[in-house]
């Protein structure tokens, strides 16, 4: 698997609704602190690019100093030295799969396969990798792109595509059509992250996001707990189950991220208007009640962008 530039493509902090994830993540990352689980102490392994946008979230609000970056392109070497965010950052330029396998055992990890690019065979054995190894407690992250991953996606094409890179790992019923791929995506990494721990007494993967969001392309991101009987009970906390972005089942629906496109002055009314009770508008102004719906889950996690003249 040769992963995607997307770095030259899009200025990684500006992507709203990858933002949006970031922060409903930290978020539930603290209530998870909260909770019992020491997450300053935890690892954080991810694909920090030229940007390091989740290194820099993740130390200064989740206090973790533990970091590796993976970075695949060592045609880069000196950027990526040059812009590592802090000195404890450590940076691999090699394979995934490569330092996946190094990972350290006698630390609990927060572990990020954001990949830019489609499922595929190599992603599936990174993947298997991290769930069949890790210690329990471990927090693993999966991010694919949930398009087409071919031109002329017929269903017959898809078919070919997904029995040819996760036959395996294919839900019984799948259906290879272009409005059903999130669900198809969500299917194969559920049967993968089942027959990974399947070899693990007493471990199981216990859901806890999925989110669908389109900066662009549509990304589809599971995540969950390496839990054994401890972590299940902790888990459980209600202060984690009022989370509404927070899948706890394969059959939850993803958290559908949609970003409305406002103007400075309709946030700020906005604002000032949430949380809205279910069928509230804005008299001053036309919005959709989609659009509104959308901003009422999202509210707490918007970025602020604005131009600085220096």
């Amino acid at each position: 698997m040769t992963p995607t530039q997307s770095y030259r493509k899009v200025q990684y902090e500006l992507r709203s609704a990858k933002q949006v994830e970031r922060r409903m993540l930290i978020d539930a990352l603290q209530t998870l602190g909260a909770a019992g689980f020491n997450i300053p102490e935890y690892q954080y392994t991810g694909f920090g690019s030229i940007y390091f946008v989740d290194f820099v979230l993740f130390h200064k609000y989740l206090g973790i100093k533990h970091m590796w970056s993976v970075e695949h392109d060592v045609t880069i070497t000196k950027r990526i030295r040059f812009n590592r965010p802090f000195s404890f950052v450590k940076i691999f330029m090699a394979d995934a799969g490569e330092v996946i396998a190094r990972l350290p055992l006698n630390r609990r990890h927060l572990l990020w396969l954001d990949y830019d690019n489609f499922i595929s065979s190599a992603l599936a054995e990174h993947v298997y990798l991290a769930l069949s190894r890790l210690p329990i407690g471990s927090i693993i992250l999966v991010t694919v792109d949930a398009e087409p991953p071919l031109k002329d996606a017929t269903p017959e094409r898809l078919k070919q595509y997904f029995v040819s890179e996760v036959e395996r790992y294919l839900p019984t019923k799948a259906k290879f059509v272009l409005s059903k791929l999130p669900q198809l995506n969500l299917g194969v990494l559920e049967r993968l992250c089942k027959s990974a721990v399947s070899i693990r007494d007493g471990v199981s993967f216990q859901p806890l996001f999925s989110f669908l969001y389109r900066d662009g392309h549509q990304m589809l991101t599971i995540g969950g707990m390496l839990a054994g009987e401890a972590e299940r009970r902790l888990l459980e906390n209600p202060a984690l189950r009022q989370k509404s972005y927070m899948s706890f089942s394969w059959r939850d629906a993803p958290c559908n991220i949609s970003v409305p496109r406002l103007t400075r002055k309709e946030r700020v009314f906005l604002e000032g208007s949430m949380p809205a009770t279910d069928g509230w508008a804005p008299r001053n102004f036309e919005l959709t009640a989609e659009d509104v719906r959308a901003y009422r889950e999202i509210y707490r996690f918007y970025p602020i962008y604005a131009e600085l003249a220096l």
